[in-house]
């Protein structure tokens, strides 16, 4: 792996917390649906994240796969639901809303402060460079 620059690692970081975002939203359009059985039901996605190690030994993060979480969806009671199986249940899926909107909100921190640490980079260079004229 080549050495990492400052706008390397901050943009490595801040793609990293744009696909924790995009899952989240997923998670959250997908919060109120409902299926007919328990393997159609939606269950909520987690990226997964690896640490990408530069040739100086500077680290940033990189997004490899995306995964189901393990929160089950939930059955319950309605046989008048067009969904309702034979004993009329449906499933809900599988989303905690509550830990997707603590998730959607510090993604969106994190992705703001790489934002911000990539912009005063580029505005201490460009000072730098106006020192030396």
């Amino acid at each position: 792996m080549p050495s990492l620059s400052l706008f390397d690692i901050a943009g490595r970081a801040a793609a990293a917390q744009l696909v924790r975002l995009n899952t989240t939203a997923s998670n959250l359009a997908n919060a109120g649906t409902v299926a007919g059985s328990e393997a159609d039901a939606y269950r909520a996605i987690k990226p997964v994240f690896r640490t990408v190690v530069g040739r100086d030994g500077q680290a940033s993060v990189d997004a490899v796969r995306i995964v189901q979480s393990d929160v089950a969806p939930t059955m319950r009671h309605a046989p008048g639901h067009p969904l309702a199986d034979a004993n009329g249940n449906v499933w809900d899926a599988g989303v905690d809303t509550e830990m997707e909107m603590v998730e959607m909100l510090e993604a969106s921190r994190q992705y703001q402060n790489n934002l911000a640490v990539m912009d005063t980079a580029k505005t201490l260079i460009l000072d730098t460079l106006r020192v030396g004229r």
